[in-house]
Formats: structure tokens, sequence, C-alpha cells
């Protein structure tokens, strides 16, 4: 039971713009596995900007441009330095003799250059700009501003160590924070522990600790979707037949 929801936990994917440090032309959009490991995702990008994996360093900023973590660890995955949709993983050469130094991969004198009229770029679906448009148009009351007590009522209830229930998909584990996170947005927020690796981190959400868990254990979500009372943890052979 517990394998098959990690399992479809891992198919979700996350967008990420890329950029790199010597090729300031070079610009992609580039869909990873949180599950695939540091290196995994070097190896990826390899193919795409020249520059080696053992020269290649990682950076993960924000939509705003503030940095959220340096992937210094190739073998921890991915999702374990919390990227979302939007965010933007630079490239560090590091190699002063690579391939992508000079700028000489970017001189247009020697080749045509492709151009694409801003008419042709608004008709692509499959642009970044469409990307966001279409988020927007997904949720929009993202452009109004939230108070920075939004949803404080809800967390009368709910404390540390608190057994509870997440909406949605009846996910059970146990209350880990309950409090502002500045990084998420104003408003309060609750941190679960799940008990099954039903979340996307341990506990380390845009560059901020707000608790520690096993990883692929933790959650952040608003007070309305948690639900705190007699909810134990399930047998997880509960529902196999005898």
């Amino acid at each position: 039971m517990a394998t098959s929801r990690l399992q479809m936990e891992g198919d979700d994917s996350v967008l990420l713009h890329v950029t790199h440090s010597n090729l300031k032309s070079f610009a992609a959009d580039v869909r990873f596995s949180p599950q695939m490991n540091v290196e995994a995702v070097k190896e990826k990008l390899w193919k795409k900007c020249g520059t080696s994996v053992n020269a290649m360093a990682l950076e993960l900023y924000d939509e705003s441009g503030s940095k959220v973590a340096l992937l210094s660890d190739d073998t921890r995955p991915l999702g374990f330095y919390s990227p979302f949709d939007g965010f933007r993983l630079h490239i560090v050469d590091l190699d002063p003799s690579s391939v992508t130094t000079g700028g000489w991969l970017e001189d247009t004198s020697l080749v045509e250059k492709y151009t694409i009229s801003e008419e042709d770029y608004a008709k692509r679906t499959d642009s970044f700009r469409k990307f966001k448009e279409k988020r927007a148009s997904q949720n929009p009351v993202a452009e109004v501003k939230t108070k920075e007590d939004f949803m404080e009522d809800l967390c009368a209830n709910i404390k540390v160590g608190d057994r509870c229930e997440v909406e949605p998909g009846e996910k059970r584990g146990v209350v880990k924070y309950v409090g502002r996170a500045e990084s998420l947005g104003p408003g309060y927020w609750v941190g679960i522990q799940y008990d099954e690796p039903l979340g996307k981190h341990d506990g380390m959400v845009k560059g901020t600790r707000l608790f520690e868990c096993p990883q692929l254990h933790g959650g952040v979500v608003r007070p309305d979707k948690v639900k705190v009372g007699d909810y134990p943890e399930r047998d997880p052979f509960e529902d196999d037949e005898i």
C-alpha cells in the first residue's frame, strides 16, 4: 500500500526555468521529477548546455529572484530542495577551460540567428509565458493580498503533537508546526508529518526549516485542510484479503 502511494506521488514533476552562468542567451523550460537525484539532474542538463557533470554547480531561485538553495549534494533527490513550478535553476560552470567559456558558443556572426516575432511567440501554446498565464487564470485569487492573520482563528484548536487527517486524500499524520511561514505567503499554516511518504519534503520549505521529519513525509497546508482528533495510524495491511 505504501509503495503504490509513493509511486503515485513520484509521478509529479516540476517545471523549472534553466539559465547558465556563461551562456547569457541560454534559457530553457525543463520538467524534472522530484525523485531524480541531483547527479541525474546534472546529467540531463549536460546534454542541453555542454557543461560537464563534474564541473557543474546548481543554484535554485524562487519566482522573486531570491536564492533558495545550493544543490550541493549529488545524492539527494531534487525534491529535498523544495522546488516549485516557475522556479529558476541556474547552472554555474566551474571549469575555466569549458567549451561554454569565452562566449564563442554565442557568437552569432558565424551563423544566422533564429528569431521569432512577438506575434508568433504570442501564438505558441508551449511557452513559459503561456504557462504563467494559465497558472494565473486557474488561481485568480492569488492576486488578492492575503492578510497576515489569514486563518489564524482556525488554528485555535490545532496544536503541535495532535493527530490529524488532511484533505484531500484523507492523509493521516501528526501536527509538527502551527504558525506563519513567510516563504509560503501571508497567513497561518500547519506543518504535517504524514504517516506514509505522501509529502514533498522533510520539513524544509523554500530554504526555511519549519520542522523536522523523514524525507517525503512532510507537508505544509492551510488550517482549513486539517482535522484534528482520534486519527490513529492506519494498518498498511488492513485492506488485504485473508
